[in-house]
């Protein structure tokens, strides 16, 4: 007998969906649209290496399969999987194999399941490589360095038998007070596109199917989230089409052009309906205008808070189906979908069109024909050199006196000489990394004291005191950070924030840090941890205070998952640098840039405000020439595009090579001259906007990022740089929300940052 057409390799990989759907129960087409069981539960630690849980069994008896499996390898406070019970790099592969048998070899069909896992900055796994965190990712500009990254990620996670990768890139920063800051590249979505499009490309290739070592991505969430009110998580939004085609859409278009498997649904609701049940926007945009045939998952118990919406967990089940939702994620609805088709809630075509995008994927990845890894290994060292480089070229010179840094030169040639690193984010390596990120083993990565303590040169000592703890107003620490800083050459204080779970952290039931009243915590940053104030905590305040009184140049870093609002520090440091949440290795980073042995070359995805009662202040605001508040300025503290390096470059005025353009045929070339005019190299990032002055179909922005270029410069070099201008370079969105190029006046303005740029203005013709 020969074997079934969904087991021919050779075979379209349509034709084995219809095949393989032909042959399914209704029961089995549910299981393959669920993944509600946390992976962390489908196996236990014995003595003799993992087993399989009955749970498991069970679920997978349930429905006669398994759609995907989340989580396997997750480890974190809320899994509460740690070091002694949880799944090393060494077995992982052993255990996703032994999970991937027993699905194949125990269900009628043998449909292999997917076992998808969270990699927001690495895979969230013990021994997982982590690497700086999307807000420090976008402070690179490098979004080639970063298909790198993700490249080696995805080799990891391959290796380690998963196959899914879920992948924060869709949401901007447009209120910094959200908790989730931390995993946005930006407030950009230009900025926000390049490197949701550099993301796609390194952790899935091209082609139709994919490499051994490449993972499907689905990029999470689409679509509004970061819009949402207050900055509050899962909060509502109030966005317009045109607001959401202009600046949250733009990255999950570029992901999508560039093939990405799936797209996650955003808890927040758009147009009052919650995303994961907003069939306009999951079939009407997504899936009918844009084309795309990948699969949309819901988030985490996001279909459970559809039942007050729908009446009962099958009907919401149903509506989220109908809306274009294709895979569960906990929820208690869509395992009830059988009922819902049984009810004529929802047609079993609806159901079938779901399975056989759940299924495509799977003949995708070749799961079919290789369904086991075999061996494992470790974090690859490779991987964690991309991690340091990442975070060494995220660090921001935010405001520098020009003298102070970089120390190694600046330090008192006689013996000896003395650096005092101060501050609760100098020694804590789980603060400097961010949120979803699984435990480390003792010994990995450096801290910022680590790092100046292994960088500085012999005759440097380096002290240390902690100072203040990382929230509240406790000051039993600063007489002994006085003490330290009065004795030294320079204080380094390490001053920002956390998103460090702790076991004794409360969580809602998706995962989200639960903080607030009755629930103390020491995040300041991650899910669920929203700020109202942005000014450093009160303890931190006190201590910068007490350490600049001494008299020793200060120098501030901020280690932090947002940008928070900093004004305090005028006048009482000499220079104030952001390294983000930058990693295990971020502290040697942080070190070679202070040391002078790298330079910085960071620049700001963000815009910094200075207080929140301003907010917002991104910096691609609508231009209805505001002026700004009686009490304080509008503008930003630092501007997005902002960062200042160890030497200074001039800018000469930007040239066209055409000054009018049909809108047929708007090509052109935009160039600028820069001069290195210091005493040292430079890596600068030159920035193009484009600012429409006059004629649109909607009122015009400030200036908006179209393309940025970072060039090299000895000292004394003199470089031009040109920008290919495109119609897509000066496009907008039109009345039917499309992007075309219309007639008008445009200025095409090149420089440093989003608020020093030099302009040529442009005419756009009707023919």
């Amino acid at each position: 007998m020969s074997a079934p057409l969904y087991r021919e390799a050779a075979a379209p990989a349509a034709d084995r969906v219809r095949d393989l759907l032909s042959r399914m129960t209704l029961a089995e087409k549910v299981g393959q649209v669920n993944q509600r069981m946390y992976g962390w539960q489908a196996y236990e630690r014995t003595p003799d290496g993992h087993r399989l849980t009955d749970a498991f069994r069970t679920e997978v008896a349930a429905f006669d399969g398994m759609g995907a499996l989340y989580g396997l390898q997750r480890a974190d406070p809320w899994s509460g999987v740690t070091f002694a019970d949880g799944i090393s790099a060494a077995d992982a592969a052993r255990v996703a194999d032994s999970v991937q048998r027993h699905v194949m070899e125990n269900t009628r069909l043998g449909i292999p399941v997917l076992l998808v896992e969270e990699v927001p900055h690495g895979h969230q796994a013990l021994e997982g490589t982590v690497l700086p965190v999307n807000l420090a990712v976008g402070a690179t500009w490098d979004p080639d360095l970063y298909e790198a990254a993700a490249a080696g990620a995805a080799a990891e996670l391959r290796a380690r038998g998963g196959h899914v990768a879920l992948v924060s890139a869709l949401d901007l920063v447009r209120d910094p007070r959200w908790g989730r800051a931390e995993e946005c590249f930006g407030e950009d979505p230009y900025l926000a596109a390049r490197f949701t499009g550099a993301l796609v490309r390194g952790m899935q290739g091209s082609g139709p199917s994919y490499a051994p070592d490449r993972a499907a991505v689905v990029l999470k969430h689409f679509a509004g989230q970061g819009a949402t009110l207050g900055g509050r998580n899962s909060a509502a939004t109030e966005l317009g089409p045109r607001e959401l085609h202009e600046i949250h859409l733009v990255a999950a278009r570029a992901g999508i052009r560039a093939g990405a498997a799936g797209v996650m649904a955003a808890y927040n609701e758009y147009d009052g309906l919650p995303c994961a049940a907003n069939r306009e926007l999951l079939t009407g945009l997504l899936r009918g205008r844009w084309g795309f045939t990948g699969l949309v998952m819901a988030d985490g118990c996001a279909l459970d808070r559809l039942v007050h919406l729908a009446g009962d967990p099958v009907a919401a089940g149903a509506l989220a189906l109908d809306a274009g939702t294709d895979l569960s994620l906990w929820d208690g609805c869509f395992p009830r979908l059988a009922e819902a088709v049984e009810r004529g809630l929802v047609s079993e075509q609806a159901l079938d069109a779901a399975v056989a995008r759940v299924l495509t994927l799977k003949f995708r990845l070749g799961l079919f024909e290789r369904p086991y890894v075999g061996e494992g290994r470790a974090h690859s060292p490779a991987l964690a050199e991309v991690s340091e480089r990442l975070a060494r070229e995220s660090v921001v010179l935010l405001s520098h006196d020009g003298v102070t840094l970089p120390l190694l030169p600046m330090l008192p040639s006689g013996n000896p000489s003395r650096v005092a690193v101060i501050g609760p984010n100098a020694d804590s390596l789980p603060q400097q990394l961010g949120d979803y990120t699984a435990p480390q083993r003792p010994g990995t990565g450096l801290t910022v004291l680590d790092g100046i303590t292994a960088v500085a040169p012999p005759g440097v000592e380096v002290t240390y005191a902690r100072g203040c703890e990382l929230v509240g107003d406790d000051s039993g620490g600063i007489a002994d950070a006085v003490t330290v800083a009065a004795a030294a050459d320079t204080a380094v204080l390490v001053l920002g924030g956390s998103s460090a779970r702790e076991a004794d952290t409360r969580f809602d039931s998706n995962g989200a840090a639960v903080v607030g009243p009755g629930a103390p915590v020491g995040m300041t940053c991650g899910e669920g941890v929203d700020l109202a104030e942005l000014r450093l905590p009160d303890g931190q305040l006190t201590l910068l205070d007490a350490v600049a009184a001494t008299g020793t140049p200060v120098v501030v870093v901020l280690v932090q998952g947002r940008p928070h609002a900093v004004s305090e520090l005028s006048g009482r440091a000499r220079a104030v640098l952001s390294a983000w949440y930058p990693g295990p290795w971020g502290g040697r980073a942080v070190a070679d840039v202070l040391f002078g042995h790298a330079e910085p070359v960071g620049r700001l995805p963000v815009s910094v405000p200075r207080s929140a009662a301003q907010l917002p202040v991104f910096y691609n605001a609508k231009d209805h020439g505001y002026r700004g508040y009686v009490d304080q300025p509008a503008d930003a503290l630092y501007a997005f595009g902002h960062g200042l390096s160890y030497t200074t470059v001039e800018y000469g005025e930007p040239r066209l090579s055409r000054t009018r353009v049909p809108v047929s045929d708007p090509a052109l070339t935009c160039t600028v001259g820069v001069t290195n005019t210091g005493a040292r190299a430079v890596r600068e990032t030159v920035q193009l906007y484009v600012r429409r002055v006059a004629g649109s179909t909607s009122w015009p922005r400030v200036r908006e990022l179209r393309g940025f270029a970072r060039v090299d410069l000895a000292p004394g070099e003199h470089a031009e740089v040109a920008f290919v201008v495109e119609a897509d370079t000066l496009a907008s969105l039109d009345r039917a929300l499309e992007y075309a190029v219309e007639p008008g006046e445009l200025l095409l303005e090149t420089g440093p940052s989003s608020d020093r740029t030099n302009g040529a203005l442009l005419a756009v013709t009707p023919t």
